[in-house]
């Protein structure tokens, strides 16, 4: 009988979960209209950016028809306003969430993963000074400190040549859930590396010589992929969920660039005239998550040795 690879065992368990593998579908199906977006939108003839006053009335701008506008030539209706369509905004929002997203979320790992596995094989001093930094940084107050460092950040950004206004500000955003989130990641992995570090196979390759940057990534980071895989799968769509708080509460792109926060933000105006409006993006950005955090459950019960399947 020829054995398995941990890959080859793993995606065996996954298949078996129905549940998984719809939510798989969900997410690489959100990527590729994410990557595709303008190529969809350039076949379909959808333009976020496109005022279609004809579809709005000139009292306050409300959608002439009824359920915000939902016709053949806008499937999920009109902005109240400005007539742009919805399901275009959606396409082109989707794009912007998870660059955010998924940058944030590769530097968080790359980050907590380095700094972990130092601090937790080296110890003494270096250990001691890492983890007084993790400290100070979960001491903050996340949330307050994106609010109120948008303003200084972004122009600091633009003063480094960065393109001024979404540019500076979609950077900003990556730049500051990475900063605040990686903390998290290296107590996970300093935590295994404290129990690595004892392990026979780690004693031999420090026996025969073997150079400590080959003893941390070579011997000790591939039995850490399991708890680093997880974590990546339950932090991308936790940054989503960020990424939309903090766009309501202004401080994401600019318009006309959206995203799932300013369509939910720009919604309440109008909830209780074009439900619709706060349902349709709201509804998008719940199953998005949704299905990310499903499928990280997964992965975790699928890279459990001790679980029975």
């Amino acid at each position: 009988m020829v054995g398995r690879s941990l890959r080859q065992i793993v995606w065996a368990r996954l298949r078996r979960d129905k549940v998984a593998m719809l939510c798989l579908f969900i997410v690489t199906f959100m990527y590729a209209v994410a990557i595709f977006g303008p190529f969809i939108g350039g076949f379909f003839g959808l333009d976020p950016y496109k005022l279609d006053t004809a579809t709005i009335s000139d009292l306050g701008g409300r959608p002439v028809l009824p359920n915000g506008g939902i016709s053949p030539q806008h499937p999920l209706g009109v902005e109240w306003g400005t007539g742009r369509d919805i399901f275009a905004q959606l396409i082109f929002g989707l794009r912007i969430s998870l660059v955010i997203a998924t940058s944030a979320t590769f530097i968080t790992v790359v980050l907590g993963t380095v700094i972990g596995i130092v601090a937790g094989y080296t110890g003494g001093l270096t250990d001691t000074l890492m983890g007084r930094l993790m400290d100070l940084i979960l001491a903050f107050p996340f949330l307050l400190i994106i609010l109120a460092l948008s303003g200084v950040l972004t122009q600091r950004l633009t003063n480094l040549g960065v393109p001024e206004g979404n540019p500076s500000r979609i950077l900003y955003l990556i730049l500051v859930f990475s900063v605040f989130g990686w903390p998290y990641l290296a107590r996970i992995v300093r935590g295994q590396v404290l129990s690595l570090r004892e392990r026979e196979f780690v004693e031999a390759a420090v026996a025969m010589g073997a150079r400590r940057r080959r003893i941390l990534f070579s011997e000790i980071l591939p039995n850490l992929w399991a708890p680093i895989l997880v974590y990546a799968t339950l932090t991308l769509p936790a940054y989503i969920g960020l990424e939309a708080a903090v766009s309501f509460l202004g401080v994401g792109v600019l318009p006309p660039e959206t995203t799932f926060g300013a369509m939910l933000a720009n919604s309440v105006n109008y909830m209780n005239v074009v439900p619709t409006y706060l349902f349709i993006p709201g509804t998008v950005l719940v199953v998005l998550v949704v299905s990310f955090n499903l499928f990280g459950d997964a992965v975790r019960d699928a890279l459990d040795p001790k679980a029975i399947h």
